[in-house]
């Protein structure tokens, strides 16, 4: 990536110190994006807002509190998948081993993302009263039993639980989303939501790679039985998720200014309840939409890390290790395909604003489900694996264009919101495995089914519609009332607002100005 800079969106005061602030330079060199420098900013390692978020991405940096945050999240997420999708490449083995048929083996991949949608819908609650360090941390350590059980499974129930358990600890995804946008600035949310999250995505690939390769390990060099070694592969990823939740407990910091349950004792972090958080999520139409629509970019992801090893295992009567190869190579394209689609919406939404971002998302998802339902119907190798790389583009792509319009579609809500939109692609990933891949269609028919799909359930991000910004197809509203500042103090009562609860909406409607686009002026200065 290039460096890339603009100037900040207004006149970004200093603010008051945070609690936990660590004294700095903010010498080092910019790294890929930033929004411009303030006087002050020095009290972080990276140039900060009002709400001292960052406006500077530096990937090579690990500077406390925001790239360290960057780095535990896309990590803690990296193993999470490593963890999930552990099983698929193995599945030749293991369903000889257990004597699995296709149905059981649809039915396991089905519970592993069903075990997700409760415990990513918990984990935006979680995030929202105890903050992301302790969600993820937690997650991670608590379901490494469930990883380690898979080497003690006899059947198909047993291996059935256990991937249903261990999807559970794809909720970091929703921790990762939540961390990222609360320490970077609204003009480059899109980049680091969906860098996190496209390179904790990189499991989903990696683990194609490296438990074949552990198999092999075991099997050549040590010489244990192939029914055995499978079995032992596993306590790799449960060693490797104990010691990423550990890293995140103890290296961990929630926000700019310090932890969340100190802020919170302190005054600085206002404390909403979960019951007014989850209201003020559930009466947003948008979320809804987002939920459909991302289970059909990010679920049809998950549906591919489930099927497509096995699927060049039959179809091409090829090898563990290649066919695993291939398929790792549809998981390793989020290195850049995901991220891409973050850094798309976010120059979309600096000359066209949020319905910039919209637009974007609805083209990417739109030719992902074209190049989805043309990988049905091919029959030859090399073309069926091209077709599948540029399918894998557009896919993950949507994901990360997502992500840059999520943390818009509410502040007080932002982690259920994330939440359930993170437990639609796990629901959308079980509906259509369930209807596509347990053995009414054939693996090919249901890719070419699937990408039918994801062109329908894309065409609602059309009714997305923002007072403040507009939709695709509409202009903002011209009533006075259409703010940001309307808009997101909206989310509280007259007498939450007289509590001063909506005071973080007003510093974060002041950075979301960014998303009008061309009719903002860099220069101008923003009222306080």
């Amino acid at each position: 990536m290039a460096d890339v800079s603009s100037a900040a969106v207004g006149h970004d005061a200093v603010g008051e110190p945070g609690e936990s602030m660590r004294g700095v330079t903010g010498r080092e060199p910019i790294f890929a994006r930033d929004v411009g420098l303030d006087e002050g900013d020095s009290l972080f390692a990276l140039p900060v807002d009002s709400e001292h978020k960052a406006k500077q991405f530096k990937l090579f940096s690990a500077s406390r509190p925001h790239m360290r945050a960057f780095h535990l999240s896309w990590l803690a997420f990296f193993l999470s998948f490593c963890s999930a999708f552990a099983a698929p490449p193995l599945l030749p083995v293991i369903r000889d081993n257990l004597d699995l048929t296709k149905a059981q083996i649809a039915n396991a991949g089905i519970a592993a993302v069903v075990g997700a949608v409760v415990s990513r819908l918990v984990m935006g609650t979680v995030c929202d009263v105890v903050g992301p360090r302790y969600g993820t941390s937690f997650l991670l350590i608590a379901t490494v039993p469930c990883v380690a059980a898979m080497a003690a499974v006899t059947d198909a129930a047993g291996f059935i639980t256990c991937r249903f358990f261990i999807g559970f600890v794809l909720a970091t995804f929703v921790s990762c989303q939540y961390w990222m946008s609360s320490m970077f600035n609204s003009r480059i949310v899109g980049l680091a939501n969906g860098t996190a999250a496209g390179w904790g995505n990189l499991g989903g690939g990696a683990i194609q790679l490296i438990m074949p390769l552990l198999f092999s390990l075991i099997t050549d060099v040590i010489h244990v039985p192939a029914f055995t070694a499978w079995r032992l592969s596993f306590f790799v990823p449960a060693t490797a998720q104990t010691a990423m939740g550990l890293l995140v407990l103890l290296l961990g910091q929630d926000y700019p200014d310090g932890q969340f349950l100190d802020l919170a004792k302190k005054g600085v972090k206002k404390v909403d309840t979960p019951l007014n958080v989850l209201r003020t999520a559930c009466t947003n139409y948008r979320t809804w939409v987002f939920v459909l629509t991302y289970g059909y970019c990010f679920g049809v992801e998950l549906t591919v890390d489930n099927v497509i090893a096995e699927y060049f295992y039959d179809r091409f009567n090829l090898n563990l290790n290649t066919a695993g190869l291939i398929a790792a190579s549809f998981g390793l394209m989020n290195i850049f395909s995901r991220p891409s689609g973050g850094i798309l919406s976010d120059v979309a939404a600096r000359w066209f604003g949020m319905r910039g971002r919209l637009w974007n998302l609805w083209v990417l998802q739109t030719l992902g489900g074209v190049f989805c339902l043309t990988l049905g119907y091919m029959n030859e190798l090399w073309s069926s694996v091209l077709v599948m790389l540029v399918f894998s583009y557009f896919c993950q792509a949507a994901c990360g264009a997502t992500f840059g319009i999520i943390p818009f579609v509410s502040h007080r809500a932002l982690g259920i919101v994330s939440g359930f939109t993170g437990a639609g692609g796990n629901v959308g990933s079980a509906i259509t495995q369930a209807i596509f891949f347990k053995g009414a269609y054939s693996t090919e028919q249901g890719l070419a089914w699937m990408g039918v799909m994801i062109m329908a359930c894309t065409l609602p991000v059309a009714a997305v519609y923002f007072p403040q910004w507009g939709s695709m197809l509409t202009a903002p509203s011209s009533k006075p009332s259409a703010t940001e500042e309307a808009y997101y103090t909206g989310e509280y009562s007259e007498k939450e607002q007289a509590r001063d609860m909506h005071s973080s909406g007003l510093k974060f409607a002041e950075n979301a100005k960014s998303e009008r686009g061309q009719t903002v002026p860099v220069s101008e200065e923003l009222p306080r």
